[in-house]
């Protein structure tokens, strides 16, 4: 393949830049040479990875490797990928922090479950590395095997757990007896039986009894009559003894989230869109079990105060790695970037294929690394475009692992907004397939079309809401047509809310429940003020508002940001009758006291005990004091309560 050093060199000009033929081979001495100068180090390849990081032990600072070859060099534009390559090395220099590790355990001790003598079949081949347990739902003619690892009936009704701590719940539950000659013979069957075991091998057949199965670590699943996938199953199974440590995949502060308030529920994105079920309520926020995790990230993707945080990258890192690949990407001489988000397990074979046996990715097609395509957010798709992205395609599976949906909603509010904008044509859309072919021709088939004259440089850190609206901000100083308010699909993490002041009483129930501050009051006067570029539409202020007045209006308003607080609803405060205190709104205080005058025993026409309903808390005490008021006076008289012997005595009356 043909390196530009002259385009490289103009993408990172800040750096030293040395080509070679064969660094892994006859040049190696070379790369013992950089390694020992202190400083960052980028390898532009990741074929001898394993030979240039074992030369490199000891080595404080890192060493950033990337793919130029499939990614950029091997493809019919390879001449002209002079820029893409300038734009990769720039994103693979931008250091990633560190995450933290969820410790899991397994002391090898595994269910099989099945139907047939596959599952004893099965047993025997990990009898002498785990501490095997085989339950048969319901069992034909089995032979009794001859082995020492124990052989119940049973059937699944319900798992829970995960790797190294799964929970059982067994219908028909039964051991076999021990006169079992020619076929099992069981005993008298329990249901509601709870089993404990650290590896589920599932070898039924029957529907998964896990959502998201392929995320779930230590549940291993295998179509019974592919005597491959099994094998493949039984090997899998028989590693996973041990310690082991997966990454942390989100960060959550539950003082962020807006679940929910006074037990009325808010919002419930992340809820929705787990596909593990990882997530669930936890009071006035949710809980994220890290050990269930499998790190979609569509939970922090949707989050809309920050409040679940991915961590592989965090948000802004992210955003760090695409603006140094699109800056260096134009500085090189390179026009019209399409960024291609894809995954390590699918995507990057999928680019490695297309670059071996076909035509190679198009020169200005950038392909961007992410560990899970849903956690892309929001604000990074707006930031591309900020930063030059003509085009941003999600390259997905075909069948994907588990449900999408987080991804195609923000893909939606994407295109909303860019749209909005004067960003003219379908500029995000995800490619489905697992043909590397057939990607290719989606990616060559994207017309040529403009970009922003001159991209953003923004460098930003914080949580993602902070990330976003900056973007916004930038994007809509750039934008073809900056049109100030635009709005939003049902379910956008943006927008205002509409209330009816008619029917508003100004009871500010709305104001404790917003767990953002975007409804707010004054402790001066009765008024609703409200902050729309805090708004995170949770819809609590809708679910506790007692006249339900309130909905919401998912949109973005481009002057929100700079706008001072909207004052929704303003009345005149009632003065307290004695002191001359504010205490109340002034209109209510008028209904309530002219529903009760002359209607309520307590309050007859005309009484003085009305002037209480025109104090404050402070003078009402005093004034009932002085008055030697007794809330019990001129109660009308009821009738006893009627017991039992009333209802019997007035039965036998009427016999």
């Amino acid at each position: 393949m043909r390196l530009d050093t002259g385009a490289i060199g103009r993408g990172c000009p800040d750096s030293e830049i040395a080509a070679f033929r064969h660094l892994c081979g006859p040049e190696l001495d070379h790369f013992r040479k950089a390694t020992a100068t202190a400083g960052s180090l980028t390898v532009a390849c990741t074929h001898k990875a394993a030979l240039f990081a074992e030369e490199s032990a000891g080595r404080s600072d890192p060493i950033a490797f990337v793919n130029v070859r499939e990614a950029a060099g091997w493809s019919s534009e390879g001449p002209q990928a002079g820029p893409k390559m300038a734009a990769l090395l720039a994103a693979a220099s931008v250091p990633t922090p560190q995450f933290q590790f969820v410790s899991l355990s397994s002391e090898g001790v595994i269910l099989i479950y099945g139907r047939d003598e596959a599952t004893i079949e099965a047993g025997r081949l990990l009898a002498d590395h785990l501490d095997v347990t085989v339950m048969l739902k319901t069992p034909g003619d089995v032979t009794p095997p001859a082995t020492d690892f124990p052989v119940v009936r049973g059937t699944i009704r319900n798992a829970k757990g995960h790797f190294g701590a799964f929970e059982l719940s067994v219908d028909d539950y039964a051991p076999p007896r021990p006169s079992s000659r020619d076929r099992f013979i069981f005993e008298t069957s329990r249901s509601g039986v709870t089993s404990r075991c650290d590896l589920l091998l599932d070898i039924s057949g029957d529907a998964p009894l896990f959502p998201a199965h392929d995320l779930r670590d230590g549940y291993l699943r295998a179509d019974p009559g592919d005597p491959a996938a099994m094998l493949r199953a039984v090997l899998k199974a028989r590693d996973l003894v041990g310690s082991f440590d997966k990454p942390k995949y989100v960060d959550f502060s539950a003082e962020l989230c807006a679940h929910s308030r006074s037990k009325l529920t808010g919002c419930h994105r992340c809820l929705d869109l787990c596909p593990t079920g990882a997530i669930t309520p936890a009071g006035d926020h949710v809980s994220i079990n890290a050990e269930i995790c499998a790190g979609c990230g569509q939970c922090a993707a949707a989050c809309p105060t920050g409040a679940a945080a991915y961590a592989l990258p965090p948000a802004d890192t992210q955003l760090h790695r695409l603006r140094a690949m699109l800056l260096a990407y134009r500085d090189a001489g390179g026009v019209r970037p399409i960024v291609l988000i894809h995954d390590g397990q699918h995507g990057t074979p999928l680019i490695d294929a297309l670059a071996r046996h076909g035509d190679g990715l198009p020169a200005n097609v950038l392909p961007f690394a992410v560990n899970e395509i849903t956690q892309v957010g929001l604000e990074a798709i707006v930031a591309a475009f900020a930063y030059g992205a003509a085009n941003v395609r999600f390259l997905l599976r075909a069948r994907p692992q588990h449900d999408v949906t987080g991804l195609y909603q923000t893909i939606a509010t994407a295109a909303s907004i860019i749209s909005g904008l004067g960003f003219a044509g379908p500029r995000i859309t995800a490619i489905e397939t697992d043909d590397p072919d057939v990607m290719g021709e989606a990616l060559r088939a994207i017309e040529p079309v403009a970009t922003v004259d001159t991209p953003a440089t923004f460098k930003t850190v914080g949580k993602r809401r902070d990330l976003l609206q900056f973007a916004l901000s930038e994007l809509h100083r750039l934008a073809p047509a900056p049109t100030d308010v635009i709005a939003l699909p049902e379910g956008a993490p943006l927008g205002a809310v509409s209330i009816n002041v008619d029917g508003c009483t100004l009871c500010l129930s709305c104001v404790s429940a917003c767990p953002t501050g975007a409804l707010r009051d004054d402790p001066e006067r009765p008024v609703l003020k409200f902050v729309e570029s805090a708004c995170v539409q949770c819809g609590l202020c809708q679910s506790t508002c007692p006249e339900k007045v309130i909905t919401l209006k998912p949109q973005i308003d481009f002057r929100a940001s700079r706008a001072p607080a909207q004052i929704i609803k303003e009345e005149e405060p009632a003065l307290c009758v004695q002191c001359g205190k504010p205490f109340g709104v002034k209109s209510t205080i008028d209904r309530i006291a002219a529903k009760l005058e002359g209607r309520h025993w307590m309050y007859p026409a005309g009484d003085r005990r009305l002037d209480v309903l025109r104090m404050c808390a402070d003078c009402r005490v005093v004034a009932m004091s002085e008055q030697q008021f007794d809330p019990f006076k001129g109660v009308p008289e009821r009738a006893p309560p009627r017991t039992t012997e009333d209802y019997l005595r007035e039965r036998e009356n009427k016999d």
